[in-house]
């Protein structure tokens, strides 16, 4: 099914990469420059709660008054819902300091799932992962006593993260492999959840449909697969080609509202005027908020 009809609203700021609203129906929102910015129900005031001083990405709400921030520089954070500066909750697990942490979901319990994206690309090469196919994405638990725990690993750029409503399981994407793996809880099976995705998916959520969002920031890049089969030397070489000359997405973005049980409810797919690289996707009672890693607007239109 195609777009209907979509809202943009502007931000004083590039690259609104996540979105999450509050029960107060504000939207938050985090910009390239390192600003957390809180928008009101209709767009039309911006605020600025907060600066990370990094690259905010992955956001979600954090108990009843905090926001939890994936910093693809600073890590793991949170700053209050009235805004302040930002507390630090990991930059590392396990030994190895966090690359690209990226995504994450929250359980009932204060648990955090969240991704570290890439044991060797950080966010301004993240093109340089899907070349290369490093599988060094992990998928890491963080409990509320500060423990953080291995879920998966060996994920092809892992990206964003979802728990299923009863929390039976954690869905993460993985986007050098066009699918979403899950884990189930707490026995720690994995399986794939969603397989065969005709784009890249990015940023995923649970909405308050009880489905799981899913992104496609674009189709799949035949010259990507491409470079993926050359060389080393070769694909070293393209990585240091200038960006417009490397493989690049396209302008059809979609979205995917999945059932539990793995079967899709509701797909839209196609150009938005004025929007592109759709990564951040969150349904909050009725309608679908759309975040963008190229565009200065948050996109918003009404679940069909």
């Amino acid at each position: 099914m195609q777009f209907g009809e979509v809202t943009l609203y502007p931000v004083n700021g590039h690259g609104p990469e996540d979105v999450v609203v509050d029960a107060e129906g504000r939207v938050y929102t985090g910009v390239d420059d390192g600003r957390i910015l809180r928008l009101s129900p209709d767009g039309q005031r911006v605020d600025v709660i907060a600066d990370t001083g990094g690259r905010p990405l992955g956001l979600e709400l954090y108990g009843d008054d905090e926001l939890l921030i994936c910093d693809a520089r600073a890590g793991l954070l949170v700053v209050p819902l009235t805004g302040g500066s930002p507390s630090v909750l990991a930059t590392s697990a396990l030994g190895l300091d966090f690359v690209f942490c990226n995504n994450a979901a929250v359980a009932s319990d204060g648990t955090v799932y969240f991704t570290d994206s890439s044991r060797r690309f950080g966010i301004d090469n993240w093109r340089d992962d899907l070349i290369e196919q490093t599988a060094g994405g992990r998928l890491l638990r963080r409990t509320p006593d500060g423990t953080i725990d291995l879920l998966l690993d060996g994920l092809q750029f892992a990206n964003g993260v979802a728990l299923a409503p009863d929390e039976s399981f954690v869905a993460v994407a993985e986007t050098g492999a066009c699918r979403v793996s899950r884990v189930w809880l707490p026995d720690g099976r994995s399986d794939v959840f969603v397989d065969g995705l005709w784009g890249f998916p990015d940023n995923i959520s649970t909405g308050t449909d009880g489905l799981i969002w899913i992104t496609q920031a674009s189709p799949k890049v035949a010259a990507l697969d491409v470079v993926r089969r050359l060389p080393p030397f070769l694909r070293a070489a393209v990585r240091r080609l200038p960006t417009s000359l490397q493989p690049s997405p396209g302008r059809e973005v979609g979205v995917l509202g999945v059932a539990p049980d793995g079967r899709v409810v509701r797909e839209l797919r196609g150009e938005i005027d004025g929007f592109h690289m759709l990564v951040g996707v969150r349904e909050w009672q009725g309608k679908l908020y759309f975040g963008s890693l190229e565009e200065s607007a948050i996109a918003v239109t009404p679940v069909r």
